[in-house]
């Protein structure tokens, strides 16, 4: 068995973080953010290579012009180990394989129904994995689940999955578990099975976008995000979820945006959560969903083919980025961030009319008069899919010498 050595030995998790995230594209760059020697960066470079995690290129090229000797290149092991990660929502599911630097390696597409008995449902998630892992032969650390719902913690209970049929309060999190186990998927540590981490989807998008998309360098990052139903929101504060006392912070989706508005699951009307998610633009446009696809796919389409020449859509999609705006506003006078990233249909929201969304912001908010939070597009396939993955690999960015003996 390999052992770690003295010199870094509580460097190797800092180091890991910073080439995971980009942060620390060669040695020189991980030298001065670690503060170290470069003697021991270079060893603890070399010992997380050793642990199949990342790769150093000693012999870099010399670009023109260049002074003294040039810095080795760092990057994730693309053939290193990866994680099972795994999203939930009222359309279906998807398992994926994702290694560092939230690099998906293969994905399964899952099944078009979501059963209303979690167990069912992540036992399918679970047996998906497995295949994925089967077929391309990878090395499995982890496993991470993003679920349509506040996940209250310590107890890791789906509180309240409004647009599945699942109970209120199931035991995602315990029910994850027991399939991995009985299904035999590993965790970090040698001989371990995964422990099984679940939170809600939106949070862990946006925890994906800060760490590999949008929300890079954000200090404040407010993301918000309509999949395939509703609304959800995330705050990231210095590079951590802000999640609450119990896990249900930022439950965005409710805030009310036009009171005398479509009723809402919550009992209230005109929330966010109905009045800016995919059905919410089919309806205002005058289109009866189908069942042939997903309504998020819907909506996509219509924006994408209809909008310039249906005044019905035109007009559907004012209203929408109306009532986000306002959401956005109360958002930003409450929170004050210095980012805002947008996902799902409002990403698309943004990307068909920019100005038209920045400026209600502006005009609704406090601080959005004085100069403008800049609000992006997430940049990220899957991001939901890739934060469930950051969940997962958590204890191996923390110590990476959990693999040891692997």
């Amino acid at each position: 068995m390999r052992t770690r050595p003295d010199r870094g030995r509580s460097a190797l998790g800092p180091a890991l973080e910073l080439v995971h995230t980009g942060r620390a594209p060669t040695r020189a760059v991980l030298t001065a953010e670690l503060g170290v020697t470069r003697a021991t960066a270079g060893a603890v470079a070399a010992e997380l290579q050793s642990l199949g995690l990342i790769t150093v290129d000693s012999g870099p090229a010399i670009s023109a012009g260049a002074q003294g000797r040039p810095s080795h290149r760092l990057s994730v092991d693309p053939d290193g180990p990866v994680v099972l990660a795994a999203q939930v929502h009222s359309d279906g599911f998807r398992a994926a394989l994702v290694g560092l630097g939230g690099r998906v390696v293969a994905t399964d597409p899952g099944c078009g129904t979501v059963d209303a008995d979690p167990a069912q449902v992540l036992g399918e998630v679970v047996a998906a994995g497995v295949r994925l892992l089967r077929s391309t032969g990878r090395r499995c650390v982890g496993a991470g689940l993003a679920v349509p719902s506040a996940v209250a913690e310590p107890e890791g209970t789906a509180l309240n999955p409004l647009h599945l049929a699942w109970p209120a309060g199931a035991p995602v999190r315990e029910i994850f578990a027991r399939c991995l186990a009985d299904a035999g998927v590993p965790g970090p540590a040698p001989g371990s099975t995964a422990a099984g981490f679940a939170a809600n989807d939106v949070n862990l998008g946006a925890l994906a976008e800060h760490r590999h998309g949008a929300g890079r360098g954000a200090r404040q990052l407010l993301c918000v995000a309509t999949g395939h139903r509703g609304v959800g929101g995330a705050l990231v504060l210095d590079g951590r979820l802000h999640s609450g006392s119990s896990g249900l912070a930022l439950e965005v989706g409710h805030l009310t945006v036009d009171p005398q508005g479509r009723p809402c699951h919550c009992g209230s009307r005109g929330c966010l959560d109905v009045e800016t998610d995919p059905l919410a633009l089919l309806e205002a446009a005058g289109r009866d969903p189908g069942p042939e696809v997903s309504l998020l796919d819907q909506a996509r389409d219509l924006l994408c083919g209809d909008l310039a020449a249906d005044p019905a859509v035109r007009s559907a999609t004012r209203l929408l980025i109306d009532r986000l705006g306002l959401g956005l506003a109360g958002l930003v006078n409450i929170l004050d961030p210095d980012r805002i990233i947008l996902g799902g249909l409002h990403r698309e929201l943004l990307l068909a009319d920019p100005e038209r969304l920045r400026q209600t912001v502006a005009d609704r908010s406090l601080w959005g008069r004085s100069g403008g939070v800049p609000v992006l597009a997430c940049t990220l396939d899957h991001n939901s899919l890739v934060g469930a993955a950051e969940l997962a690999w958590q204890p191996v960015l923390d110590d990476p010498s959990v693999l040891l003996g692997q």
